[in-house]
């Protein structure tokens, strides 16, 4: 937190996240909304298609190509899918 506003900053910007501006990623951080896209695609991302592994964002077309078994749909370890 910083010692002037105390705004979260953002994972990726390292810049101060004020409430209209942020969405909720990986993690429990706070995003800039723009800031918040696929790691793979970079295909914008929000409640309804935000996955997540090792803290980073991805689509859920990404997350299937990349952690689903054989290479598509969903794995089950240690990753998890956010809904608000």
């Amino acid at each position: 937190m910083s010692k002037f506003g105390g705004a979260p900053k953002c994972p990726l910007c390292a810049k101060s996240v004020y409430a209209a501006e942020k969405k909720l990623g990986p993690g429990g951080k706070d995003y800039h909304i723009a800031c918040l896209v696929c790691t793979t695609c970079k295909k914008s991302l929000d409640s309804t298609n935000l996955c997540e592994n090792e803290n980073k964002p991805y689509c859920k077309a990404c997350y299937g190509k990349n952690f689903g078994p054989k290479g598509f749909g969903f794995a089950a370890g240690g990753s998890m899918m956010h809904t608000q």
